[in-house]
C-alpha cells in the first residue's frame, strides 16, 4: 500500500466513524428540552473529497486543498421523510456558503450532499452569504432567506471591515436548484435576521425583520419587526412594526432577532429567538421563547422571563465564546420539535422537546417584571407553594 493509500483509507475510516456515531441524550435535565452530547455537524463532517484533492497525481502528499473552518447556523426542514440541514459552511478562506446536510433520525447520521448549494448572484455580487431560514411556504415554494453581504461603498480608504447587509432571497422546489430573487427592500439602513411567515396573512406575505442602523451595532432601531408585501419576486416592506423589542437589562437588551418561522399551535404562534446582552467579557447571545395571537400576529400573548438555552460547557468556546444562535428546527408528526442550533459559530446541536412542553413553557413561566424585586416574587411565590404542599399531610 503506498503512502497516499495508506493515509487515504485512515481518514475514510475516521470520517465514517465521526459520521455514524451515535448521539445520546445528555443528562442535563430542566424538564423543557433534551440536550445531548455531541454536535450534530462539524468541519470535520464535510466531505473528504471537497478537501483533498484525490488524486495522487496531483497530490502525491494528499494534502488539503480546501479547508473547513466551522459548521454553524443552519436553517432545517423535514423533506422527504429526511431531517434537513442548511448548513452554513464557512471556509477556512472567511466566506460562507450553503450546503445541505440530511439525518434519518434528526439527532446523528448527518452526512452532507455531495454538492454544496450553488446560489446564484444578484447584479450586485455578495462578499458573503450565510444564516439561512428555511420555510416551505403555502403558495408551494421553499423559500431561503439568508444575510447577504457587501463592502460598504463610503468605507474610509483603508476600511475593510464596513460593510452592508441585507435580507437575500432564493426559493426552490428540490433544495437542488435555486431561483435568486431580488433583495428584500425596507425603510431599514441594514437587515439581518429576516423570516418568513409560513402562511399568508390577508393575502400578503408577512416578514419578521430586524431594523437595524449599522452592520454590527442595532442603534436606535433593534427589536424583532413584522412587515408585509404583495409578492415575494419584488419584495418590499413599506413598514416594519416592531412585535418585540429591546429592553434594558435583560438577555436581550442589545439587540435581539427572530430565529426560525414561528411554529404554529392551537394556543397561538410559538417563537424562537436569539438575544444579546452586554458582559465584561463581550456579547453574549442566547436562545428565548414567545408567543404571539393566532390572528393577531403583531401581539405577544406569552414571553417567559430569561433565556431558553444559553452556551454550556464545550458550547461556550469557538470562534465567536458565548453564543447560541438558532435559525432552524423541526416540527415532526408526533409533536416532537428538533431545535438545532450552533455554538460559538462553530458547530452545530440539537436538542429535543415537544409542541406541548414549549406551550406550557411558554404559558406558565414567569414573565419579566425587569426588576430584582419581581423576580424575588416569583421565586418566593413558587417556593411558597412547594413547602405548602410539603406540610400537607398524606392522603389516606
Amino acid at each position: 500500500m503506498t503512502f497516499f493509500e495508506e493515509q487515504m483509507t485512515g481518514l475514510e475510516k475516521a470520517h465514517e466513524e465521526l459520521i455514524l456515531r451515535k448521539n445520546q441524550k445528555s443528562k442535563h435535565w430542566n424538564g423543557i428540552y433534551d440536550r445531548y452530547e455531541n454536535a450534530v455537524l462539524t468541519a470535520e463532517h464535510a466531505p473528504l473529497f471537497w478537501r483533498f484533492d484525490l488524486n495522487p497525481q496531483s497530490n502525491p502528499h494528499l494534502m488539503q486543498r480546501f479547508g473547513i473552518n466551522a459548521t454553524f447556523n443552519a436553517g432545517a426542514i423535514k423533506w422527504q421523510g429526511k431531517y434537513v440541514l442548511a448548513v452554513r459552511v464557512e471556509g477556512t478562506d472567511r466566506k460562507s456558503f450553503f450546503a445541505i446536510a440530511e439525518s434519518p433520525n434528526g439527532i446523528d447520521q448527518f452526512r452532507f450532499w455531495d454538492y454544496p448549494i450553488v446560489m446564484p448572484e444578484t447584479d450586485v455580487p455578495d462578499g458573503n452569504v450565510y444564516d439561512m431560514r428555511l420555510v416551505a411556504h403555502e403558495d408551494g415554494w421553499i423559500y431561503g432567506i439568508f444575510c447577504t453581504e457587501r463592502k460598504d461603498p463610503s468605507a474610509k480608504p483603508g476600511d475593510e471591515s464596513s460593510a452592508i447587509a441585507q435580507a437575500g432571497i432564493a426559493r426552490t422546489k428540490d433544495l437542488v436548484s435555486w431561483e435568486r430573487l431580488p433583495d428584500l427592500r425596507t425603510p431599514s439602513p441594514q437587515q439581518r435576521n429576516v423570516v418568513l411567515h409560513p402562511e399568508f396573512v390577508k393575502g400578503k406575505y408577512a416578514l419578521y425583520t430586524r431594523p437595524q442602523d449599522g452592520f454590527i451595532e442595532a442603534g436606535t432601531g433593534g427589536g424583532i419587526a413584522l412587515g408585509f408585501t404583495d409578492s415575494m419576486e419584488n419584495a418590499v416592506v413599506e413598514k416594519e412594526y416592531i412585535i418585540d423589542q429591546k429592553q434594558y437589562h435583560t438577555v436581550y437588551e442589545v439587540k435581539n432577532g427572530q430565529g426560525p418561522a414561528p411554529i404554529k399551535t392551537g394556543k397561538g404562534w410559538l417563537h424562537l429567538a436569539h438575544g444579546v446582552r452586554n458582559t465584561a467579557a463581550g456579547l453574549r447571545y442566547v436562545l428565548y421563547m414567545f408567543m404571539t395571537d393566532l390572528e393577531e400576529l403583531t401581539k405577544v400573548i406569552h414571553k417567559p422571563a430569561g433565556y431558553f438555552i444559553g452556551p454550556e460547557g464545550v458550547e461556550r468556546v469557538g470562534d465567536v465564546s458565548n453564543v447560541i444562535f438558532s435559525n432552524g428546527w423541526i416540527l415532526d408528526e408526533d409533536g416532537t420539535v428538533f431545535i438545532y442550533y450552533a455554538s460559538s459559530d462553530t458547530r452545530m446541536h440539537v436538542a429535543t422537546s415537544t409542541v406541548d412542553k414549549l406551550v406550557d413553557y411558554c404559558i406558565n413561566t414567569p414573565a419579566d417584571g425587569f426588576r430584582s424585586a419581581t423576580s424575588v416574587k416569583n421565586v418566593v411565590e413558587i417556593i411558597t407553594g412547594n413547602i405548602s404542599r410539603l406540610k400537607q399531610p398524606e392522603l389516606a
